[in-house]
């Protein structure tokens, strides 16, 4: 039962990654709309679609990548690179899920979300092909995958997806996908460049630089965006500042468990892991609904 082929293709979809897709709920969170039932169940619709959708693309990454994580300290356990699971399974299966996500998608929400689920898909194939062997460009597109999916939450619930939240978003998914790049680099050492070629055009002082831009840009915008005179009116409350502490506890957290622990490079697995971390998400996420919801 532990190595059968629908196991194995669960295993391959990477379940504990799902997490990430928990940003999908940022637009309902913030459009005060999380006491409304329909809007909730649109959201967890969406987020549903999302970590299949993810799940195809972690398979479609592991067909791709199937040599180069052979010689992974970590990716070499996973079901295909390990030879447990066979390519051609995995393919059948991925298609199935391509067609009926998509298509559920069209029908049980909207057009509009429809088109984000698809251009996601689409940035991951071409992220797994091409964009992934770009320097810089890889990052970005890292980051872009995470902004779709905060517009997809935001239209499965057809809110309105605001300035601020594109640049929070973009600029912490910089910050996640550098990070990432940093961990392949120390963990693999001589072998990073035949993991992934790209890791050759980077350094770890250069990334470091890099990341302490993002890192400090993502606190400044979050900063302006408690206090922007737009937030205050739409909340008429300007006691979002109070959650800035959670927002740097977290990013020095992970800063610390990067450099000092060699980890960063899986954020979902720190989420899970981390328990200070997880701790600061769950105190920030209850402290913005106590702000937004019975201020």
């Amino acid at each position: 039962m532990k190595n059968s082929i629908p196991v194995l293709i669960f295993r391959s979809m990477r379940p504990k990654q799902w997490t990430k897709n928990l940003i999908l709920f940022a637009p309902l969170l913030f459009s005060q709309n999380i006491n409304h039932s329909p809007y909730v169940i649109k959201s967890l619709l969406a987020f549903f679609v999302f970590c299949m959708l993810s799940g195809c693309v972690y398979i479609l990454n592991d067909l791709i990548d199937l040599n180069q994580d052979k010689v992974h300290p970590i990716k070499c356990k996973r079901p295909m690179a390990s030879g447990l699971l066979k390519p051609a399974y995995a393919v059948a299966v991925l298609l199935i899920l391509i067609v009926v996500l998509i298509g559920s998608s069209f029908f049980l929400l909207n057009t509009s979300f429809f088109a984000v689920a698809a251009g996601y898909f689409l940035l991951q194939i071409a992220y797994s092909l091409v964009l992934k062997h770009i320097v810089i460009i890889d990052v970005f597109s890292i980051a872009a995958g995470f902004l779709l999916r905060v517009i997809a939450g935001a239209l499965a619930i057809e809110v309105f997806f605001s300035n601020w939240l594109f640049f929070c978003t973009i600029l912490l998914s910089l910050f996640l996908a550098l990070s990432k790049r940093r961990n392949e680099i120390i963990l693999l050492d001589e072998k990073a460049i035949r993991h992934r070629k790209i890791l050759f055009e980077y350094s770890a002082d250069l990334l470091d630089q890099m990341i302490s831009i993002v890192s400090t840009t993502t606190v400044i915008a979050y900063i302006l965006y408690t206090v922007a005179p737009e937030t205050v009116t739409k909340f008429k409350t300007d006691n979002l500042k109070y959650t800035v502490p959670f927002v740097l506890y977290g990013i020095f957290r992970y800063l610390y468990l990067m450099h000092q622990k060699n980890e960063g490079g899986s954020p979902e697995k720190v989420l899970l892991n981390d328990r200070p971390i997880l701790v600061t998400v769950i105190l920030y996420c209850l402290t913005v609904c106590y702000i937004l919801y019975t201020a």
